[in-house]
């Protein structure tokens, strides 16, 4: 006889967690239920389920629309900076993270500089895109424009 059970873990084999999948009975009720690892798939349960998988389903749909509202403000803001350059374009000292941070902050953004995807800090002059990553997987472009410092 066949046991419906619901997985609360991720269990090779046999599914993900949330997933509704058919053991023998002695393998549900002697292993996975007492250990945590799934519950019977009645009523009660499958309906749970189903409620907080609307719930999570809901917190993603407002978490994605609050990133891309994020993603759009920094879009806008031009990010330009003038540091000493030599005449081969090579800066002196360099943008970093933290520079962007500063200025997508003047401009009213509030990210943390551990999202900006910087490699390495830029170190030449002329127009840069880096990507700032945010929650749920949505990536906005920064465009950076260095330019040189006119000398007196």
């Amino acid at each position: 006889m066949n046991n419906n059970i619901i997985l609360k873990e991720n269990i090779d084999g046999l599914g993900i967690i949330g997933d509704v999948v058919s053991v023998k009975a002695g393998y549900a009720r002697n292993y996975l239920i007492p250990k945590g690892l799934a519950s019977a798939a009645n009523e009660k349960n499958v309906k749970e389920l189903d409620h907080q998988k609307r719930q999570l389903a809901r917190k993603l749909e407002k978490a994605t629309k609050d990133a891309e509202g994020i993603k759009a403000r920094i879009e806008k803001v031009s990010c330009e900076f003038t540091q000493r350059a030599s005449e081969e374009g090579k800066l002196f000292g360099s943008v970093t993270s933290m520079d962007l941070e500063a200025k997508l902050k003047d401009a009213g953004v509030d990210i943390d500089r551990k999202k900006i995807q910087l490699g390495e800090a830029i170190k030449s002059l002329g127009e840069h895109i880096v990507s700032v990553k945010l929650d749920v997987g949505v990536v906005a472009e920064l465009k950076v424009t260095v330019i040189a410092e006119e000398e007196a």
